[in-house]
């Protein structure tokens, strides 16, 4: 039987809040039954009450701006998941378009893979801050007042529909949106979009003027204060994202490298600790980091269990063996070392950095033999290394003058931290050396 039906699922990336609840504000006002996550569902209820709003749901509209596809590439990203369960369910889906977005971008091109490239097809309605009012009259009059045949929309059970009415109430009790919310959103989205990062600084700023808590304003104005070199301020949005959004996992990682940079090495490792607890999507970078700002702070064996993870995660990392050997050679656990470098060996036998760390604990062990083999190997590895993988080799083959001259040449180039230089043990046969102290304290 043909029918209008007036229930709707509103899908959104979290940075598009106040977008999401101006919609639900004013379609529940004229008599829509309305559902969108407002507040965090606990993870475990979370699948299945959002799964099955969609289906019981006859439209569903997709908030769009600039930035809300870019994750959707990662095939477990929930927006993305929404998008195709409600293709799927060949509901009523409806595009907004907001803030320029656009279908032809680069950006959007590359996230609208897999079932999301039929996203385009659909007829969207673009919907400008400044006529707002008007966009949500044509949404009703001409998107939604349509006659839908042959779907079939399942009831919610009981503890589904429990915790939809509590989402839906407390939506209900916010307060409605202000302009200067919606401005703040278009300001967002110019920086997202724009190429120059001194631009960007000044979108965002824009953004926190009219929104003095749009954390992720702050946490982007953070990021490009960060990458031109401006850690003080960087770390202050930082802060202050936090402070909005105590649970924001990829602020702390990024307060976390900020803080490394400025050699806040304690600083550091609590921001990356903090971020694994709040689940940051990316926990094989936070492990690694927290494991080099450990090995910073002279704590190998933490760092080992950082490695350790990284290497649970994943178990190709040759960069994570590698490092993992260094510090087990610091604990004198040189069997473990000879393990770790032997299996960079066997992923990537012209791995110069694990063949000359092999070399320097098999001569160490007394298998002067073995030691021999693998230093001929890396006498024609290293003719390209930088000068501090060079440095190591001559030391721990006992060429003292070159090492000196190859490590003065990397502390030049700043290779590698002075701190990481002072507990390497391929340069154990030159740390006496005064010539050694001397570059470590200039």
């Amino acid at each position: 039987m043909i029918r209008i039906e007036k229930t709707i699922f509103i899908s959104y990336r979290r940075t598009n809040l106040p977008w999401a609840l101006c919609v639900y504000q004013n379609l529940t006002m004229h008599g829509y039954d309305v559902f969108f996550d407002y507040q965090s569902i606990d993870s475990g209820n979370f699948e299945k009450v959002i799964l099955d709003n969609i289906k019981a749901r006859a439209h569903f509209l997709i908030i769009l701006t600039p930035s809300a596809l870019v994750r959707c590439k990662e095939p477990d990203d929930w927006l993305r998941r929404e998008i195709e369960t409600a293709i799927d369910e060949k509901r009523n889906i409806v595009p907004l378009m907001l803030e320029s977005f656009d279908f032809g971008s680069s950006l959007v091109k590359k996230a609208l893979t897999g079932k999301l490239s039929a996203l385009s097809t659909y007829n969207g309605l673009q919907v400008p801050s400044e006529y707002f009012l008007e966009a949500m009259g044509r949404l009703r009059d001409r998107y939604l007042n349509i006659a839908l045949d042959n779907i079939t929309l399942p009831s919610l059970n009981t503890e589904v529909q429990e915790i939809t009415e509590t989402q839906k109430s407390a939506a209900s009790e916010a307060a409605p949106v202000e302009q200067e919310e919606l401005t703040a959103q278009e300001w967002f989205e110019r920086g997202y979009r724009s190429i120059d990062k001194e631009e960007r600084i000044r979108f965002y700023t824009e953004a926190i003027r009219l929104d003095t808590d749009f954390s992720e304003a702050y946490y982007q104005r953070g990021s490009n204060r960060q990458d031109r070199g401006d850690l003080d301020g960087a770390i202050a949005d930082y802060t202050d994202a936090i402070r909005i959004k105590p649970e924001y996992a990829e602020a702390y990682n990024n307060r976390g490298n900020a803080r490394l940079n400025k050699e806040d090495f304690i600083g550091a490792i609590a921001d990356y600790t903090l971020s694994l607890e709040y689940k940051n999507p990316e926990p094989y970078l936070l492990y690694s980091n927290r494991a080099y700002a450990r090995r910073l702070t002279k704590d190998p064996v933490g760092a080992i269990e950082d490695y350790t993870e990284v290497l649970r995660i994943n178990p190709d990392s040759t960069f994570a063996y590698n490092n993992r050997g260094n510090l087990y050679r610091i604990l004198n656990k040189l069997e473990s070392a000879v393990d770790d470098y032997e299996k960079v060996i066997m992923q990537n036998p012209s791995d110069v950095i694990a063949r000359s760390s092999l070399m320097s604990v098999l001569r160490k062990l007394g298998k002067e033999d073995q030691a021999k083999e693998q230093e001929e190997i890396v006498r024609e590895l290293i003719k390209n290394a930088k000068e501090y993988n060079k440095a190591c080799f001559e030391a721990a083959c006992g060429n003292i003058e070159k090492a000196l001259v190859m490590l003065q040449i990397a502390i030049e180039k700043k290779q590698v931290r002075k701190q990481i230089i002072q507990q390497d043990p391929d340069l154990e046969s030159i740390r006496d050396d005064p010539r050694f102290r001397k570059l470590i304290s200039e």
